[in-house]
């Protein structure tokens, strides 16, 4: 018998709504969230003692950051990897740490995040996504700023998650003519093995976007143009379906005090969608998910088993 919807309350974040809201990302030292808006060239971070928002303006396209070891953020964009280091009013300092060597023109990082061992990965892919070309590349950059291709062959790379243990990899192409996650063996040195097929969301709703991985092991992943984050069990199983207020929900992150609160941010449709509120289109919101995640590992610093 499949999972059945839950419809669980939610709070929305004090923000301005994003054009393309992703890559959530908790801060356990800071006790804070942040994200970015593609597409709006800006990134937030919303703290939770004060409930205040602030936001900078960022050169290009932020796709998706991750913790620095040195502070700051590790933000993959149009042209390359770089620390961002956010200040006081508005200022934001950048610093390149790996050029992209992107196949050609029109072509932008996507999905990214740290592993166990403070690597850093990211998926490139063709901005325009009616194209539907699999010029989109799965990269690891090492603390020595080496950016290394790993797997070749996608549209649009999404759905980045790594087991508790560190020794499996989760990837999703969400582009509509593929709807397919994968999961990877993953060795302390980085090299991906035994590929399989996880989830074929086909015969799922929506396309398998941004993701996340609970204490359980647990695999959160956002249907986009479903209005549901799904939950499968290591096995592949669907065992939770969680019915959201935008139809595009387009990543997820565990967050607050104990990390037991499901943040996830939107994106706004060109186009209402019937029977979801538009004025939530490109929010975030936080629920309880009944379960708590982990800590995100920081760009350059193993995590302690």
């Amino acid at each position: 018998m499949p999972a059945a919807i839950e419809t669980p309350a939610f709070e929305v974040l004090d923000a301005p709504p994003c054009a393309v809201g992703e890559s959530p990302l908790w801060c356990v030292e800071e006790q804070a969230l942040w994200w970015v808006d593609i597409d709006g060239y800006r990134l937030y971070r919303h703290d939770y003692t004060s409930g205040r928002t602030r936001d900078w303006t960022t050169p290009e396209r932020p796709a998706s950051i991750a913790l620095h070891c040195a502070g700051g953020l590790v933000t993959a964009m149009e042209s390359g990897v770089f620390h961002l280091r956010p200040g006081p009013a508005g200022r934001i300092g950048s610093r390149l740490l790996a050029a992209a060597s992107h196949k050609h023109s029109g072509m932008r990082f996507n999905d990214g995040r740290c592993d166990h061992d403070g690597r850093f990965w990211v998926s490139s892919m063709v901005h325009d996504m009616s194209l539907a070309l699999a010029d989109g590349v799965l990269h690891s950059l090492s603390i020595d700023a080496e950016l290394r291709p790993r797997l070749a062959g996608l549209v649009t790379g999404n759905g980045l998650a790594f087991s508790p243990t560190g020794d499996r990899l989760y990837l999703s192409d969400s582009h509509p003519t593929v709807r397919r996650v994968w999961a990877f063996d993953l060795d302390p040195q980085g090299r991906l093995s035994g590929r399989r097929e996880f989830i074929d969301m086909r015969v799922h709703p929506g396309r398998p976007d941004g993701a996340a991985v609970d204490a359980e092991g647990g695999y959160w992943i956002c249907a986009n143009d479903g209005g549901m984050v799904l939950r499968f069990t290591p096995d592949g199983v669907l065992d939770r379906q969680l019915r959201v207020p935008f139809a595009k929900p387009s990543m997820c992150a565990f967050g607050g005090p104990d990390l037991d609160q499901l943040h996830v941010t939107s994106i706004r449709p060109a186009v209402p969608v019937p029977g979801y509120d538009a004025a939530l289109a490109g929010a975030v919101v936080r629920l309880y998910a009944g379960v708590a995640g982990l800590p995100e590992p920081a760009f350059g610093r193993r995590r302690e088993p």
